[in-house]
């Protein structure tokens, strides 16, 4: 039934009839939402326009799906023509024959800001196409129980849309996408998650697929920046201005580093990096002539005038120094526009602050405000002084405050467009408070840890992990904690050494051979480091008697030394409490014996070398224990930690292997051999397709060949056959009889190294 209302001009009749509405919000918006459309659409596109809303109205999702489309498409249509309507109530219809017709609201919710981002109706519609990818592969089952349900993941999308397509182009959200359904198709909690950016997958993700400059990707050009023209140097660390849209940091550095963006796009013809260099060399400008002041007597509008002028102060101080900066500066810089300020309306102090930096970094501005043009003046009257300071521009700010003051300053609007620098740092290392107040800090206070703060260990340090489905890495998905391992008894190690005493003879008489020999002579050279006195008086005699002397009478020499460098990695997972088959000996404790062995040997030789074991307990929980380091010697500190070797958990080799190559691809040598000793094949409880850590293992083999390490899997599984060459190649040996393990681990290193 049709309400029909008082209100309604006569001539919007006929559409209310044709709407055929009975939902009393829509008739009171009705005529206001017709005007704007017949402003904005054609003949045809009013007819369209009427004909969709009323199925909108009709579909029986009640009266939010209609208000919203009369209300925003005039909006959207004027922005990416009228002409992709099609397109969007196709897909609305296929969002309401389908279990996800609560998702239509917020679809319609989000086109306008989608139309903003976008701009064509090209683009509109290959969104359309994801977000109808994403519908169709995640509308289905769950754990193989044949129930349709809605795709958790599609609303969640819809309401972060204007977020997303202001970090990534079309081609990433698409990724973004396809990353979300492929790992979390059958957890619908985890998808939720995920569309809505609440996951870190999700954020590292974004991280990844965002445009513009990234510091992670250039943050080794902004330290030699840093280095080589300012001779400062501090830690560069990342923050997100994606998923923080109402407080907007800004940079700023503190006892810890130097924090900036995480991305900086190119803005007014200067490039991301530049606008990094901008950012440095502001903040480095104020570490090195910014001098804290005491903030107490001071009000907020003249602390924010004296953060203006010595803002202004380091970077004209900066430009003189790099003149090439002005041009950053200044079309970084805004640039207000003097009357844009309504002083009835809206407080306008910052705007005037504003207009006096920009006034100051360039003679040739546009203002007529004679505080602003004297203030300038006396700005660069004492810089020319060559003796200006901090506390000069706060008495200078509060000269200008006090100059230039209005009641309208006190009004709770304030002019904020058009007035931020965005290089600028937060100014918090220019203040000093006597007394401290509940938002405020004292700069050279010490930094205060919480009770249950207390660093543990040392932080994680994050992997990719390889997926074979997608043939990419999944980014920063394994945490790595590594430690020392925990001392035991180094008397348990020697007696396993004795109990061994006749293999290491013999291992003795092998190791002599391949001792490295200082140098060896190299003979009969025409040119080399010295006279070979021998051939010289053979020659001298051919010489006297007439024959033809041998000319090659001098003799040079090579080094016959070992260079290579060794890291003995031991999966410590579970398993290896089993006992070994045939023997009395769990595998852990005949790896204890093995390593002990080849412990022992590789000191004898004078390598260096390094033991570390592994185990993890899902991706969030992959530990590396340290036992021997390089820099340490075979001593009873080294011997304790491989006596109180324990197993548990699982094994994650491909995260570990890279860990490890951190450590061994810093050591100065020829050769670099990883030897990975383990009794099974890669695993852990947090994955359910058992190919998926092979296949990363493998691919963390193929990156340490990259790094020119050479790597060599001894496996005490008596089916790796099945995966082992899948991920080592050739590069492996399988010791079916574990209790051989002491005895063929020392003989197939020195095989691996002679």
């Amino acid at each position: 039934m049709t309400i029909q209302t008082v209100n309604m001009p006569e001539a919007l009749q006929p559409y209310w009839t044709q709407l055929d509405c009975g939902f009393p919000r829509v008739a009171e918006v009705f005529p206001d939402c017709m005007r704007e459309a017949q402003a904005l659409l054609s003949d045809e596109g009013l007819t369209a326009y009427i004909e969709h809303a009323r199925f909108l109205g009709k579909m029986g999702r009640g009266a939010e799906p209609i208000l919203i489309f009369l209300e925003e498409w005039p909006e959207v249509a004027k922005v990416v023509g009228e002409e992709v309507l099609s397109d969007i109530m196709g897909f609305v219809r296929k969002m309401w024959k389908s279990p996800n017709s609560k998702a239509i609201a917020p679809f319609l919710q989000s086109l306008p800001a989608t139309a903003r981002r976008l701009h064509t109706s090209e683009q509109l519609r290959d969104y359309i196409a994801i977000a109808q990818d994403l519908m169709e592969s995640t509308t289905g089952s769950v754990h193989g129980i044949h129930q349709t349900f809605p795709s958790p993941g599609l609303p969640e999308m819809f309401k972060q849309i204007s977020q997303l397509l202001g970090q990534m182009s079309l081609a990433g959200l698409k990724k973004w996408v396809e990353y979300g359904v492929r790992y979390y198709e059958d957890h619908p909690e985890r998808q939720i998650e995920y569309f809505s950016l609440q996951s870190a997958d999700s954020k590292a993700v974004l991280m990844r697929e965002r445009n513009g400059t990234l510091l992670v990707n250039n943050e080794r050009k902004l330290v030699m920046y840093l280095r080589g023209l300012w001779q400062d140097e501090d830690m560069l660390i990342p923050y997100s201005s994606a998923f923080d849209e109402l407080r907007k940091p800004i940079p700023y550095y503190d006892k810890l580093g130097i924090r900036l963006p995480d991305v900086y796009e190119d803005e007014h013809g200067i490039s991301g990096l530049d606008r990094y260099r901008a950012a440095l060399a502001h903040i480095v400008g104020h570490r090195r002539w910014t001098k804290a002041i005491i903030a107490d007597n001071l009000s907020p509008f003249q602390r924010m005038a004296a953060e203006f002028l010595e803002d202004s102060r380091v970077e004209f101080l900066a430009m003189k120094e790099y003149p090439g900066l002005r041009r950053i500066f200044l079309a970084l810089h805004s640039v207000p526009e003097e009357d844009a300020c309504d002083d009835e309306k809206e407080s306008g102090l910052r705007h005037r602050l504003a207009m006096l930096s920009r006034a100051i970094l360039d003679s040739h501005h546009p203002y007529k405000n004679p505080y602003v043009i004297e203030y300038a003046q006396r700005f660069r009257g004492l810089m020319e002084s060559g003796e200006s300071s901090t506390q000069e521009m706060a008495d200078l700010g509060v000269a200008f405050i006090t100059k230039t003051r209005l009641q309208s300053d006190n009004l709770p609007k304030t002019h904020f467009n058009n007035t931020l620098v965005d290089y600028r740092d937060d100014n918090r290392q220019m203040w000093k408070f006597i007394e401290e107040g509940d938002e405020e800090e004292a700069f050279d206070e010490p930094r205060k840890i919480e009770p249950g703060e207390e660093l543990k260990g040392l932080p994680p340090r994050h992997y990719h992990e390889w997926d074979y489905k997608n043939q990419s890495y999944r980014p920063d998905w394994v945490s790595v904690y590594e430690g020392l391992h925990p001392q035991g008894n180094a008397a348990d190690i020697d007696r396993l050494l004795e109990k061994h005493a006749g293999l290491a003879k013999r291992l003795k008489k092998m190791l002599e051979l391949l001792k490295p020999q200082d140098k060896v002579r190299i003979r009969y050279q025409e040119e080399g480091s010295e006279l070979d006195l021998d051939v010289a008086i053979r020659s001298l005699i051919d010489y006297k008697s007439g024959a033809q002397p041998d000319p090659r009478i001098n003799m040079s020499h090579r080094n016959d030394g070992r260079s290579i460098a060794v890291m003995v990695l031991l999966d410590l997972s579970e398993s290896l409490n089993e006992k070994a088959a045939g023997s009395e000996q769990t595998i852990l404790q005949l790896s204890q014996e093995a390593v002990s062995l080849l412990g022992w040997a590789v000191e004898k030789l004078g390598d260096p070398f390094a033991i570390a074991g592994f185990h993890s307990n899902t991706r969030h929980d992959v530990r590396y224990l340290h036992i021997k380091g390089y820099s340490e010697h075979w001593d009873d500190q080294v011997k304790g930690r491989l006596a109180a070797m324990e197993a548990n958990y699982s094994t994650r080799m491909g995260a570990a292997m890279r860990h490890a190559a951190h450590y061994l691809e810093k050591q100065q040598a020829d050769k670099k051999l990883m030897l990975i000793l383990t009794d099974g094949q890669p695993s852990d409880i947090d994955t359910k397709d058992g190919e998926l850590l092979i296949a990363d293992a493998r691919q963390a083999v193929q990156e340490l060949d990259r790094q020119g390490i050479y790597s060599y899997c001894i496996n005490l599984d008596p089916k790796a056959d099945e995966y082992v060459a899948d991920i080592f190649g050739r590069q492996y040996t399988i010791i079916d009889k574990v209790e051989q393990l002491p005895q063929k681990l020392p003989e197939l290193f020195i095989s691996l190294t002679k």
